[in-house]
């Protein structure tokens, strides 16, 4: 779940570095078990959304998924947000509320989903292709994915996290597409947004120092016109100004001596 100018809550762990949490061993390994669940939660998802299928419907799956792994929902009631998933079709950027919408043939449809394992959170998320999707999309999707992966790319301990922001950003702009501003990545442990905030637009060698024991979600969301954004009257929907599509990637990514470790990818 992206990060904006409203979302804050507390951080509980065992070591700060200047407000960023240093996560200890076991809980590190409670965020790569979390990671699981929600990998889990991303495979199902993928493979139900179908054109006709509700939003609702793939919210139902997610939430039974994760609660059968025995863990707990991250977004469900998190300041108010009444599912486990966002949903969000199309021009929607991010934190769509599932609901009775009925996905088409030719939609892309970007969920986001965590969970908690043992008082620790992995958050992700992934676009989706409803059925036979135009050129222009599928390269948007594309784009995001690789922005992701670029920016993952950087993580390593002495890095900074304008290192991750000026990969994704200039993997984006080159594709020529447009870098969300107003909605960025994270800090994640114990509290689902932690420092620090992870922009998908920056300068290299800015922002604070990766450390060993770090742990980030980083999330572009890349739109194919303007990177401005409308929120609309539910409080939580973000949609692009003009209307045209966006695509959202985002994983959890632990900072490791032996470079990025990825707790929530979809196995192969």
């Amino acid at each position: 779940m992206a990060r904006g100018p409203r979302r804050a809550d507390s951080i509980l762990t065992s070591e700060r570095q200047g407000g960023i949490t240093i996560k200890s061993p076991p809980e590190l390994d409670a965020m790569r078990r979390a990671g699981r669940v929600v990998a889990r939660a991303k495979q199902r998802c993928a493979e139900a959304a179908v054109p006709g299928v509700t939003t609702a419907e793939l919210d139902r799956l997610c939430e039974k998924t994760i609660r059968d792994a025995g863990a707990i929902p991250s977004f469900l009631g998190y300041l108010g947000f009444p599912a486990s998933i966002c949903a969000s079709v199309n021009e929607e950027i991010v934190h769509g509320i599932p609901g009775s919408r009925r996905l088409r043939d030719g939609d892309i449809l970007s969920v986001d989903v965590g969970a908690i394992v043992d008082g620790l959170h992995a958050d992700s998320a992934f676009t989706i292709a409803v059925g036979e999707i135009t050129d222009s999309a599928a390269d948007l999707m594309d784009a995001t994915r690789e922005a992701l992966a670029r920016g993952i790319a950087e993580v390593r301990p002495g890095a900074r996290i304008g290192d991750i922001s000026a990969a994704v950003q200039g993997h984006a702009e080159g594709r020529g597409y447009s870098v969300v501003r107003q909605y960025v990545g994270h800090g994640i442990g114990h509290a689902m947004h932690e420092d620090p905030q992870v922009p998908n637009y920056g300068r290299a060698g800015r922002g604070p120092l990766l450390r060993e024991g770090m742990a980030l979600a980083i999330e572009p969301m890349l739109c194919v016109g303007t990177h401005r954004t409308r929120l609309l009257g539910d409080g939580w929907t973000v949609v692009t100004e003009d209307g045209k599509l966006s695509a959202h990637y985002e994983d959890t990514v632990l900072v490791t001596a032996d470079g990025p470790v990825v707790t929530t990818a979809v196995p192969a």
